[in-house]
């Protein structure tokens, strides 16, 4: 698979808007990585029980429910903000661990 030199995912002002959020609390002690994975194990759990227990129809049909949908889009929020905040905190650099990992998908999993 051959990579662009295209950013894969621009992720500068949500790294900054975190920063900010984090400081403004004064929370960055509490962002230890430890910290931040369980958070994130958490916020992963209740994005499961969204769909715990619903047939593979009924979980695609969430769309068609605006207060479940939004709901979803909350989750999925949740979960985004702590793995990239574990990013950051961790020091790992998104891009490059985006393009590497695509790149050795596609070399395990090679497209017929």
């Amino acid at each position: 698979m051959a990579m662009s030199q295209d950013k894969l995912l621009d992720a500068a002002g949500l790294l900054q808007a975190l920063q900010h959020f984090a400081d403004a609390r004064d929370w960055q002690r509490f962002h230890t990585p430890k910290n931040l994975v369980l958070a994130l194990t958490g916020e992963v759990g209740e994005l499961a029980e969204i769909f715990q227990w619903k047939t593979d129809a009924e979980a695609a049909a969430i769309a068609d429910d605006p207060a479940e949908f939004e709901h979803l889009g909350e989750e999925i929020a949740d979960v985004l903000l702590y793995l990239v905040r574990l990013a950051q905190v961790s020091g790992v650099d998104l891009e490059h661990a985006l393009a590497d990992k695509l790149r050795k998908n596609a070399e395990k999993y090679p497209a017929p």
